[in-house]
């Protein structure tokens, strides 16, 4: 099957595909709501390689290297839920607006993706229907079940960044991302700060917007949520090792700030 001329009847995900949400904790009882958009990078059979090699595929235009192990541990660590996506950015990146350029990419930093060149926009809609949509749904779904039982929700989106982009190598180890909402994101920053050996960034090394991003947004700040973006430097959680210290220490950081939300009365 060629899905470059499908129509709307063809499936993108088959037999030996895995679903496209992740997820871990699913009962947790932390405020705090762990979304990861870039946490795998899987390739649906159908797409074969996308025409890059692994060696391509594997780099940070493939997913958010080391922020699986860190998303699931922190779950673990603070009892909450976390809500994953899968498949490669290269796919469809789910922190994207659907339509936009960078939603489906041709090219990915220097890298061209021959296999997201002239694409029908009926492969655009199995992308989206089948991958996109399914993990905005999940955690749609999510929040409207914590809201009906009414439990606070704190988003806390998580991805991770490449330590040099175009040839500039960037100095952070960790950024705190927002855009509207800047009541997670100050607090974040004072903790982070305050451990005496980091580099952090004030929405560096990117900023949050509604063209840019998705999942703050329209999860976020569309639903009234207090949010935040996390951006850890990839070279710092490339193993287990980096992951469970970043892990540990976020971990013990939110729980802090757990309990500042709860005395300012803004997590219930």
């Amino acid at each position: 099957m060629d899905l470059r001329t499908a129509d709307t009847t063809d499936r993108l995900l088959g037999e030996g595909d895995v679903p496209p949400v992740h997820e871990v904790n699913a009962g947790g009882t932390s405020p705090f709501l762990l979304t990861s958009d870039h946490y795998g990078r899987v390739l649906p059979r159908a797409l074969g390689d996308l025409g890059i090699p692994e060696s391509e595929l594997v780099r940070h235009i493939g997913w958010d290297i080391g922020i699986a192990g860190v998303a699931d541990r922190m779950a673990q660590m603070l009892d909450a839920h976390l809500i994953a996506q899968r498949y490669s950015r290269l796919v469809i990146d789910c922190n994207r607006p659907p339509g936009v350029a960078s939603s489906i990419p041709v090219m990915s930093e220097a890298t061209t993706i021959p296999r997201n060149e002239g694409i029908s926009d009926g492969e655009r809609g199995l992308r989206r229907r089948e991958i996109f949509e399914p993990y905005h749904q999940r955690i749609d779904a999510a929040i409207d079940g914590r809201i009906r039982a009414k439990r606070p929700t704190v988003l806390v989106s998580l991805h991770s960044f490449t330590p040099v982009y175009a040839g500039v190598a960037r100095p952070w180890h960790i950024g705190a991302l927002y855009n509207r909402d800047t009541v997670l994101p100050k607090l974040l920053l004072k903790h982070l700060r305050s451990e005496g050996d980091l580099v952090v960034g004030n929405n560096e090394p990117y900023a949050v917007s509604d063209l840019t991003d998705y999942t703050i947004p329209v999860h976020g700040e569309a639903r009234g949520l207090i949010n935040t973006g996390i951006e850890i430097r990839q070279d710092l959680i490339a193993d287990q090792s980096g992951q469970q210290q970043w892990a540990e220490r976020l971990a013990r950081i939110f729980t802090e700030i757990e309990l500042e939300l709860r005395a300012e009365l803004l997590v219930g």
